[in-house]
């Protein structure tokens, strides 16, 4: 089971492909040596990510398109 749920998560971004990125990227980046936000009891980066977006610890902007 997915902890945060996949709900909260869904409140917190506009696509499933936002919050796939965003958790990505921000897994990358405590991999990378970044401090963490939040605290959690896993190491994993990926739930240390979703935690840290459920909570609003990290937020992402949209870039607009150039045409």
């Amino acid at each position: 089971m997915l902890n945060p749920p996949i709900n909260k998560l869904m409140e917190k971004v506009d696509s499933r492909y936002t919050l796939v990125v965003a958790t990505a990227k921000r897994a990358r980046e405590i991999i990378d040596g970044d401090e963490k936000l939040t605290k959690v009891t896993s190491n994993k980066p990926v739930t240390i990510a979703t935690h840290e977006i459920a909570e609003n610890k990290i937020t992402y902007r949209r870039l607009e398109s150039e045409k």
